[in-house]
């Protein structure tokens, strides 16, 4: 496994450098927007009339944005944003009250990270439309996004553990959902020499108990070398029980990884038994470690979230526990690992091979039984690689990234290096067919396509670089995704549409999967949050201290009450606004002059809270910030602060009737 770097490899890096430029070379040629290869009917496969709805909705991570992007397929429309991570000024997240724990970890208040994966919750090995969850880069994270609203409902905190990339691949019925470690980190986290990597440095891989009613809490976790895990995805069929996490720099080296983790033959496809692991946690032989991290969860009934900080995780070390992993060697510095339909073949997508490899599981089990190792490391024995591997696709493209299926017996896998995706055979290993992506493709997505059952229609292209693809904006430009039609042999070039954030992988899924479930309100009896108003005649202002607690509703068009008097400077202002319309599609806003922080965007039947300290006397106006009826502009009101040491009564008013408290 010390073999020195192979000539291929030298010659994958330095291509590597000139990102793509086996496809970036044609740019010169082409016009600007390069659609000269598209054929002409292409239009009208990708419209949709209006009123229509798309066939797909398309779920793409934000990146460095923090958030989850929603898209109609074909058309290309934006749908939504959903933040996550980040806080979000458009609809108060992370700003107003309610949703403010959700963004809470045990470093503190954490307002961004860095998304990268969704993925689609599954029942029987097909995606459902529940949930969609999402992964926490930076501060290592999992959330849980309910598809019925739309919405952020839970977020938890990966201890032990930095960077977290391989996340959040679910298994067959979303059992768990897993979270590994992308850098290796002190175990248990304390002060040492950064050189000392490889003797006090570990990698920790997370399995995520999710609950019938979408609930997550840490299961357990398995302790492993300080390698660099990836990416994952779980077996399925007869592969079920099992998840495969690729990895890189099996050197355990901290420094320039370019050429230090790149001195090993080969790196390792970690693949986790998490049915016997069930088995061990049952037995007791697991070590409860303390482990501070946070678990915040959104009620939709009281409308808020809680944030609550955990003290402990079960951790399972696989020297005391034989047959809980084994490492598969795998081509040189693999990034996706991705499961056929079938469960069978496991694809190791590895960066710096000219072949692409694909393991087999009946052959991994058959070399477990025979006991076919190739030695140890920390407990983990590492299988023979000819005893493991399935087939090979030769020479289909340079750099493979990630490979997903159509349930027609097909493969994709995005090449970055050549700039293109290449269909292949799954069980021939033949070559079908190749199209150029413009440029630099990182992950692409089939609605379904890590599932046992693809939506093979369509495909999108995720790529990095969109330099003379759309109109310039400066030195950065938006990313590009690239639709194509797979629905025949060849794959056909749609349409590009730019993306927001930096998209690492997306997931799609048929309307019909979540349209039926689409909550429009939130039913007013329902409203179970500790400041609701039910009702005008239950608009109030309240005194307690220094704290004065608004009672408002809104409705078009206007707020109760809308004149507030007797507010001093150094108060701390609480308004809780209920939306009490309940008609689909009308949220109201509500925005006050000189608040340090967001609107509120208040759903039908919802109630949020936003904070105000008003520091200098005058008169202040509110307004409603979402467009509701013609007299929107008249849905405003005006609140008076006064010296800290007046004595003018607390008041409100809405019309000609006002009251005191």
């Amino acid at each position: 496994m010390k073999n020195l770097i192979g000539i291929s490899t030298i010659i994958a890096i330095i291509l590597a450098l000139g990102l793509g430029l086996s496809s970036c070379g044609n740019q010169s040629t082409e016009k600007p927007g390069g659609s000269s290869a598209l054929a002409g009917d292409v239009a009208s496969q990708v419209y949709v009339a209006p009123g229509e709805y798309d066939e797909f909705y398309g779920f793409f991570s934000g990146g460095f944005s923090g958030q989850v992007s929603v898209y109609g397929l074909p058309s290309g429309r934006l749908l939504k944003i959903i933040p996550v991570f980040s806080v979000d000024g458009e609809k108060g997240y992370g700003f107003n009250e309610e949703t403010k724990p959700l963004l809470e970890t045990s470093h503190g208040f954490v307002p961004w990270d860095d998304a990268h994966h969704p993925e689609l919750s599954q029942t029987n090995g097909e995606t459902d439309g529940r949930w969609l969850f999402i992964n926490g880069n930076n501060t290592p994270r999992v959330a849980r996004i309910d598809l019925t609203t739309f919405e952020t409902a839970e977020i938890i905190e990966i201890p032990n553990s930095g960077g977290n990339h391989s996340s959040p691949f679910t298994t067959e019925n979303t059992e768990y959902v897993v979270a590994g470690t992308r850098f290796g980190v002190p175990y248990p986290q304390k002060d040492v020499a950064i050189d000392s990597y490889a003797e006090n440095f570990k990698g920790m891989l997370t399995f995520i108990d999710v609950a019938e009613e979408g609930e997550m809490e840490i299961g357990f976790q398995v302790l492993l070398p300080a390698f660099d895990y990836d990416l994952a995805h779980s077996g399925k069929g007869a592969s079920h029980g099992w998840t495969f996490f690729t990895s890189y720099n099996t050197e355990e080296k901290s420094t320039l990884l370019e050429v230090n983790a790149s001195q090993n033959d080969k790196d390792f496809i970690a693949a986790v038994n998490w049915k016997k692991a069930e088995e061990y946690i049952k037995e007791g032989k697991f070590k409860e470690v303390p482990a501070r991290y946070a678990h915040n969860v959104y009620d939709e009934h009281t409308h808020m979230a809680t944030s609550t900080m955990k003290e402990t995780v079960k951790v399972l070390v696989p020297s005391e526990c034989p047959g809980l992993v084994y490492f598969l060697p795998t081509p040189k510095s693999p990034h996706g690992v991705d499961v056929d339909p079938t469960g069978e073949y496991i694809v190791g997508n590895g960066k710096l091979s000219a072949d692409l490899t694909v393991h087999s599981f009946t052959k991994m089990l058959a070399a477990i039984e025979n006991e076919a190792f190739d030695g140890e490391i920390d407990g983990v024995p590492v299988l023979k690689f000819e005893d493991v591997v399935g087939g090979v696709v030769k020479e289909p493209g340079l750099g493979p990234l990630h490979t997903e299926f159509d349930g027609k017996g097909n493969a994709y896998t995005t090449f970055f290096i050549s700039s293109e995706i290449v269909k292949w055979k799954v069980g021939t290993w033949e070559v079908l067919d190749r199209a150029p992506c413009y440029y630099s493709v990182g992950h692409l997505m089939i609605p379904g396509g890590d599932s046992k059952n693809p939506e093979g229609k369509y495909m999108v292209a995720l790529n990095k670089i969109t330099k003379d693809r759309y109109l310039p904006t400066g030195p950065e430009l938006c990313h590009s995704a690239q639709l194509y039609d797979i629905s025949g042999d060849k794959m056909k070039l749609l349409l590009d549409f730019p993306t927001v954030g930096e998209p690492h992988y997306a997931q799609g899924i048929s309307a019909g999967r979540i349209m039926p479930k689409s909550k429009k309100i939130y039913p007013i009896e329902e409203n179970k949050h500790p400041y609701r108003t039910m009702g005008e005649g239950k608009a109030r202002v309240e005194r307690e201290g220094n704290n004065v607690h608004i009672y408002m509703t809104s409705i078009r068009s206007h707020f109760a009450p809308d004149n507030i008097e007797g507010i001093k400077v150094g108060d701390k202002v609480y308004f809780h606004l209920t939306n009490l319309e309940q008609d689909w599609d009308v949220p109201h806003g509500l925005a006050v002059m000189g608040a340090n922080n967001a609107e509120l965007l208040v759903m039908p039947g919802q109630t949020e809270t936003l904070v105000w300290e008003p520091k200098q006397e005058g008169v202040y106006p509110f307004y409603c910030t979402d467009f509701c009826s013609a007299l929107h502009q008249e849905m405003q009101g005006y609140i008076r602060v006064s010296s800290r040491n007046s004595d003018i009564a607390l008041s409100w008013s809405l019309g000609e009737d006002e009251e005191v408290q």
